[in-house]
Parts: C-alpha cells; structure tokens; sequence
C-alpha cells in the first residue's frame, strides 16, 4: 500500500518562487500544489484538504496574516510557515504571536524549510494523537460513563467532573468491590492529564521491601539483583496520575516516603544520591477507617491530611438498589459479548425483584461476576429464580436497608447504620447530611463513630 505523502501548498504572489518552492518539497517526499494568489489560497482551503501552509507575508489583497487567521479558523492544529523578506521581520514576529509555527527570511535553502516543515508535522500529529487518546479516554472512563441514576452516584459523577482538574490528591472511600478503581479512571480521563499516563498500584499487593523500589525505582547496585537503573512508578507517571489503592495497607515508613513526594514533588530511586522531579497526581483509595488507623498508629496523621484534601465516598450497592437493573443491563450485554454462545438474553420479574433485593457483600464486582457466571451457565433465554440458586450468599452482615426483620440490634447500631446510609445518599457530603438529618456535624460524626474527617466541601 503506498504511502501518504503530506499535503502542503505554497503561497507566493510570484507564482515562479511559488512553483520553485513547491517543485523543490515535492524532490523531500511532499505533495505539494504552488498558488500565486491569497484570495485562491483561502478559497482551496475551504474546498480541499492540506496538512501544512508555506506562505509569504506580504502580497496584495490578502496577504499572509490573512492566510494564516483562515487557516487557523478551519483547523488550529495545521502549521503554517510564512516566508518573509528580512524590511518585514517585525510582521513575522507578530505571525508568530497569531499562531504561525516558525518563519523563513528570504533567500532560505530549501533543506532548512524541509526540516521545520517536518518538525512542524511531526508535532501536529502528535497533538492529533494526544486529542484522539484524550477523546478515547472520555469516552470509556470519563465520570459519565459510571452507571446509575440513584442520587447518591449523581453526587459522586458531579463530585468527579468539580474536582477532575485541581491538581490536589484525592481519596476515594468505599467498601471493596464499590468502583474505586473506575472512579479513579474517570478523575484522570477527565482531567487535563488525560493523554498522559495512569498508572496503578494496589499497596497490599507486594511486601515493602518491592513496594519501595516499584514506586520510586532504583539504580544499578542499589541492592542484588539490581543490574540496571530502574524507573520507578512515580517516574512512569510524570505528567500523568498515580493510583494508588489500597493505600491503608501501606508501610509507615513508605508512607514517610510518600508525605515527601507530596510535600516536595521529587522521588529519590532507591541506592540515588540526587533527587528527581515529578508532576504526578496522587489518587489513593482505601476500604479502611484512617482515622481509626490514625488513632491505633497504623497510619501517619501527616499523610492522611495530605491526601484528604479532596475525598469522594462510594455508596455501597445496596444503599443504591434502583441502580441494579441499570447495572444488570449493562453486564448481560458485556457477557454477551464475551460468551456469544450463550442463550441469555434477560432475566425474568421474579429473578431481578430478587437481585434487587439482595444485598451484595461484594458490590458491584459481585454483581457483575454472578451476572457473567449466569450467562455462561445458562441454558435458556430468561433467567430464572431457580438459576440464581447457590449464586448469591447468604446474609453474613447486616444491611443498609431498614425493613425491621431479623435480630434486635442496639439502638447505637441502628444510628451508624443510618448515619453511613444518608452520607452515601449525599455523596459523601458531610454538612448536607447533617443538615438533612436535622442535627449538627458534630453528632453526625458521633452516630458515625468518628470513621472519617468531616468534609466542608
């Protein structure tokens, strides 16, 4: 298949310096079309398409600047070179200041225009890719693609698209398997940060001798085994984010690490004598009470304050039943996808009353795993009760939900259980529940008996 070869045209009011020009990008492998004219110019611009312009500055009727305003109006990524005699620098220099990539005095070598012609190309591309790669991120993480209508996951989508861009850490709260990941995902992919990388670590998952090295890298000899300069995960994701869940599993002394990298915006690799500079966006995650762990010693006092600038709480699914069809839904197509030859295609009355009415432990992942398991073991069209049999757990803890069935429990529990329940509600907004419970943050924080910091935002 041949190759594309950039599209560029040629303005000069001399139509022989206009061919000249043209004739000599088109021997550099450039298709290249030569016009004498600025009003032809702006009239093909709007008909055809180009990837770059080389225009002279000053011609009659429409000049350069001209060119250079249309050009940008149609596509603001095209470059655009203007040529110049060196009586017209001061316009040249206001091109620049209007959008133009780079300008050429009279008489140029033809090989010095070919090199910033393809230094020009080559960063437009790239911003075509960064945008397609921001779009795409949009698209598949972004905060409107969390499902539910509920208003607890309204407040947690609005939460995401208020605080995407600030460039504070942020915690996300919630129990395992609620979607702190995904909401992660969408902080980034909504962000400014979108095109550059995301970079995840779960902090239970290695001991703390690998965490230290993953996250802040080594260099040669900094230990055995270490026979190469390594970058850490910081590193990875400068100019990105950095996802670390589960960060109440950290070690306290990397979580004296960690304070620094916040404090100081530098990293130093295990076994390095100098320190590195980072922009990386820390979002931390946790199912776990920090300020419990706060008070036990577990976790450094300093460090929660840092990352708790900005926190966000996830409902657990069942404080959010109305969202389940929703989710179902969205599962039963993804399955389909993945098990073509199943014959699920819907669950019936009975089976989803008695989905909704379950109280998933698991949350979400929960859901979305027994959904996957009935598609793939099902051997008709319509899900029954009777297939959801041995799928879901009996009840093991109690739920959000307040029907007044099973044991007494006392009337303290029953405060937490409600107090948790209305902060989900509100998406995790502290003083809104206060206030829609009718009662200060102060007793709020005690029915909650104290599990987070109060959150005025």
């Amino acid at each position: 298949m041949r190759k594309r070869l950039p599209r560029v045209m040629v303005i000069d009011d001399s139509a022989e310096m206009a061919r000249t020009i043209a004739e000599g990008l088109s021997d550099r492998e450039y298709e290249t079309v030569a016009v004498s004219s600025g009003r032809e110019a702006i009239e093909r611009l709007t008909a055809d398409r180009f990837d770059a312009l080389v225009t002279d500055l000053r011609m009659p009727h429409v000049d350069g600047l001209q060119i250079l305003a249309a050009s940008r109006n149609l596509d603001p990524n095209r470059p655009v070179i203007v040529m110049t005699a060196f009586s017209a620098i001061d316009t040249a220099v206001e091109s620049i200041r209007q959008g133009a990539y780079h300008y050429l005095t009279k008489p140029f070598k033809q090989d010095e225009l070919a090199i910033f012609l393809g230094r020009a190309l080559d960063e437009a591309r790239l911003k075509r890719e960064a945008s397609a790669l921001k779009t795409a991120l949009r698209t598949r993480f972004s905060a409107s693609t969390l499902l539910g209508s509920s208003a607890a996951i309204r407040a947690v989508r609005e939460r995401i698209e208020r605080v995407a861009d600030a460039p504070a850490p942020v915690i996300i709260l919630g129990e395992t398997g609620s979607g702190k990941g995904l909401v992660a995902r969408a902080l980034h992919a909504d962000s400014q940060r979108a095109a550059r990388p995301f970079v995840s670590l779960n902090c239970a998952a290695l001991p703390e001798q690998l965490l230290e090295s993953e996250l802040f890298g080594y260099v040669k000899g900094a230990f055995t085994g270490a026979t190469a300069d390594r970058a850490g995960l910081f590193a990875e994701a400068d100019g990105g984010s950095l996802f670390l869940d589960e960060i109440g599993e950290m070690p306290p002394s990397l979580q004296a690490k960690l304070l620094h990298v916040l404090e100081s915006g530098t990293v130093r690799p295990v076994g390095a004598a100098k320190q590195v500079e980072v922009d990386v966006r820390i979002i931390a995650a946790t199912h776990r009470n920090l300020p419990r762990a706060v008070r036990e010693g577990k976790f450094r006092e300093d460090l929660l304050y840092r990352l708790d600038v900005i926190s966000i709480v996830l409902p657990p699914l069942r404080d959010r039943p109305d969202d389940i069809p929703e989710l179902l839904g969205h599962f039963l197509a993804e399955a389909g996808r993945k098990y073509p030859h199943s014959p699920v295609t819907r669950l019936s009355e009975a089976a989803l009353a008695q989905l909704k009415s379950y109280r998933w432990p698991g949350n979400v992942r929960e859901l979305a795993h027994t959904v996957e398991k009935l598609v793939l073991l099902g051997r008709a069209a319509e899900i029954g009760v009777d297939d959801l049999r041995d799928l879901l757990r009996p009840a093991d803890e109690p739920s959000g939900r307040f029907d007044f069935q099973g044991d007494i429990i006392p009337l303290r529990e029953l405060e937490r259980r409600y107090a948790s329940w209305a902060l989900a509600q509100t998406g995790g907004h502290r003083g809104r529940t206060a206030e829609k419970l009718g009662v200060d943050p102060k007793t709020l924080r005690k029915w909650l008996g104290d599990s987070e910091r109060e959150d005025d935002a």
